[in-house]
């Protein structure tokens, strides 16, 4: 029997904050109150002056196993998670092999359970080649099915309209897109070149990737999902004119923004460069702001990271050998805070979009919220205290981060993954294992 008490601290929950303890037994959240008394054999966090948050469940991530392991793993990834107050995380399939089947998703539970700090799911993967494996997908056992709508990684690109008519009327969950379209990139692509030589500049990454073709991939994903009566989470949203597809409320077609596209803007790439070339790109600081916005109005449910790391000397380099992607998740719960002082957001919003939103879209049982009986994913954040990203270790296997140089306004103190302390003062619990994430079976 393990037992933990967390005194004093302001939890952030459901919109609300309240002064509250919260007494956990046996990886669950038993009793929320004000005061509680510790059992006898109880570990006790105290929390003044601090916040309790629902753990943040990342719904976009790249932990690189198997197969890519020299710039990732399930072990690194997910200490940069719990580090970052992400308690709970769902890894996209293009790995190698790719995750195409329910095989290969249990292959990845199995290396999860091993070696992850963090609850986990997995993406099954959708490609031209495997619609029947798509079908037979159990929906209880995955996070969703993932469709690559634009450009990606081996055999991942879907770009025959028949396949994903199949994929869309068929699917036994909720899809997941990245939506870019191939054709106009690699037109614009050539037209780069063509200027530009092999000295393509980083700031053009964003009209290589661009808005157009951002938009009309994203508009035949809603086109397909409404004819077809599909579940739709259109990742990564970055640009004005997507966010016409969406409204605020819907639960059938829903949106996405990942954390840098709501930070960095295009005048980042004169000083970062390589370092946040991304697919989808980050683009105008007007696109920036309309994301906000829409995170504000509803129109953008969820927030994530898209936590994709290369090593340091892969992203050195000239544009078209430099890959894309950049790792996020140990910063991404600091970053968001950080908005809340730019007046840009409210921490109970960003509760909201980061951890209930997720939890009900995905139909996660028992994880998401601060409720009596769910499981004790929670963070404890220090809103007085500063976070030096140049001072402090990194976890990520990558070992490098776009935020080197700056200062965050906030501390996370501890992490509680499913009742157990996995990350607390500075220090991973390298011990403690997260849990496999169970879903509804219903979720078409």
């Amino acid at each position: 029997m393990s037992e933990l008490l967390i005194t004093g601290g302001t939890l952030i929950n459901d919109g609300v904050r309240t002064s509250e303890d919260i007494l956990v037994r046996n990886g669950r959240i038993e009793t929320i109150g004000s005061p509680l008394q510790a059992p006898s054999s109880c570990k006790i966090i105290k929390a003044e002056g601090k916040w309790i948050l629902p753990g943040l469940i990342d719904d976009q991530v790249h932990f690189r196993e198997p197969g890519l392991t020299h710039k990732a793993c399930i072990h690194t990834e997910s200490q940069a998670a719990v580090a970052g107050g992400v308690t709970t995380y769902f890894e996209m399939p293009n790995v190698y092999p790719p995750t195409l089947n329910m095989e290969r998703i249990e292959e990845k539970c199995t290396i999860a359970k091993r070696n992850s700090l963090a609850n986990y799911g997995f993406f099954l993967g959708a490609s031209n080649e495997n619609l029947e494996a798509v079908k037979a997908a159990d929906p209880a056992k995955i996070a969703g099915i993932k469709v690559f709508m634009g450009s990606s990684t081996g055999n991942m690109l879907v770009d025959e309209e028949t396949v994903l008519e199949g994929i869309f009327r068929n699917a036994p969950t909720i899809i997941a897109t990245h939506c870019e379209d191939t054709p106009m990139i690699l037109a614009n692509e050539e037209q780069a070149r063509n200027k530009y030589g092999n000295e393509v500049p980083f700031s053009e990454h964003g009209n290589i990737r661009s808005r157009e073709a951002c938009l009309k991939s994203s508009s035949m994903a809603v086109d397909l999902a409404r004819r077809e009566n599909a579940k739709l989470h259109v990742l990564h949203i970055t640009t004005e004119e997507e966010l016409d597809l969406f409204e605020p409320g819907h639960d059938r077609i829903t949106a996405e923004a990942c954390v840098h596209h709501l930070w960095f803007e295009d005048s980042s790439y004169e000083t970062l460069g390589s370092q946040i070339k991304c697919n989808p790109a980050i683009k105008k600081v007007s696109d920036r702001d309309a994301v906000r916005q829409a995170v504000v109005d509803g129109r953008i449910s969820i927030l994530a990271t898209d936590h994709a790391p290369h090593t340091w000397q892969e992203k050195q380099g000239t544009y078209f050998e430099v890959p894309s992607g950049l790792p996020l998740i140990q910063h991404t719960l600091l970053l968001m805070l950080e908005m809340c002082r730019h007046n840009c957001f409210s921490p109970e919003l960003i509760v909201e979009r980061a951890c209930h939103a997720p939890a009900r879209l995905f139909q996660i049982l028992d994880r998401g919220y601060l409720r009596e009986g769910y499981w004790a994913d929670l963070v404890v954040v220090d809103p007085t205290e500063e976070t030096s990203v140049q001072d402090s270790p990194l976890f990520s296997k990558c070992g490098w981060s776009p935020f080197s140089h700056n200062v965050f306004s906030n501390r996370i103190d501890a992490t509680i993954v499913s009742g157990q302390i996995a990350y607390q003062s500075g220090k991973l619990n390298l011990n403690n294992r997260g849990k496999r994430v169970e879903f509804s079976a219903n979720r078409r």
